[in-house]
């Protein structure tokens, strides 16, 4: 598997969304590349990945996939973030896995039992299809893009910039459709209540997120009640993206508190 080994300092383990792209996340790797070192990896079912995905298993293959990166990077412990989707993996891989988890972190994160709205079953009717009006619609992110910035002035620069790394690393539709298919029935709640891990929940402005409502993440705070929340000012749902220095600097402080509380080990 191709993994993402980047920084030094404790283990942070970063799994990207929905469009299975770790390159997507890349400035806040490499921003957080400066305080931790940072593991991440493009879902185990993206060609660019190297993974082992099994159609049979299903969501279990990504879940898999944390602890085979791991294993790759010889770290037998370490902080857990999921980004939006990725969260989904990372709780479920904290749960199956506590002894490996040092903290969890759940970044603009589906909450277990998440099922898909109307907007996301149209899409999922014909995702090739609808590829266009698809992207088309996510010319509704230019808000949060242009809040992010210093100046109104460098909106546009900064939404150029994204969306050529998008392209550059373009999601498969069909794959989305699965990942969304794939979510798993069953409900992490319970499993979650009895975690006894730091977990760090972070939000996008209500205002701003127009991909994953930050009241659906905030479902974490009554699951997790001994969970930190932050809301990342002027940012939405891509807020690790527009202002990484600053998501960096909020997870970074997270992972050194909390792996400085928990022994950790290295194998290999």
């Amino acid at each position: 598997m191709r993994i993402v080994d980047v920084g030094s300092g404790p283990p942070l383990v970063m799994i990207p969304g929905i469009q299975g792209r770790w390159e997507w996340m890349k400035p806040a790797v490499d921003a957080l590349a400066r305080r931790c070192r940072v593991i991440s990896f493009s879902l185990a079912d993206e060609p660019s990945s190297g993974g082992r995905f099994d159609e049979k298993n299903g969501f279990a293959s990504y879940v898999a996939q944390v602890a085979e990166a791991m294993d790759q990077a010889g770290i037998e412990q370490a902080a857990i973030c999921g980004v939006s989707y990725g969260g989904l993996i990372a709780a479920s891989f904290a749960v199956q896995h506590p002894e490996r988890t040092s903290a969890l972190i759940l970044v603009s994160a589906l909450p277990p039992g998440w099922r898909p709205n109307e907007r996301a079953d149209f899409y999922l009717r014909a995702p090739r299809l609808l590829t266009p009006l698809f992207m088309l619609a996510s010319l509704r992110l230019y808000g949060e893009i242009a809040a992010a910035q210093a100046s109104v002035a460098f909106g546009p620069v900064a939404a150029a910039r994204h969306a050529f790394n998008a392209l550059r690393h373009m999601f498969s539709p069909t794959r989305m459709a699965r990942r969304v298919r794939l979510v798993p029935p069953s409900d992490l709640t319970t499993d979650l209540c009895r975690l006894n891990k730091e977990t760090l929940v972070i939000l996008g402005e209500d205002r701003l997120d127009r991909v994953v409502p930050p009241s659906l993440t905030r479902e974490y705070l009554a699951i997790c009640p001994h969970a930190e929340v932050v809301t990342l000012a002027r940012t939405g749902h891509l807020g690790l993206i527009t202002r990484a220095d600053e998501f960096a600097r909020i997870v970074g402080s997270f992972v050194e508190r909390s792996t400085a509380r928990e022994p950790r080990r290295r194998i290999g």
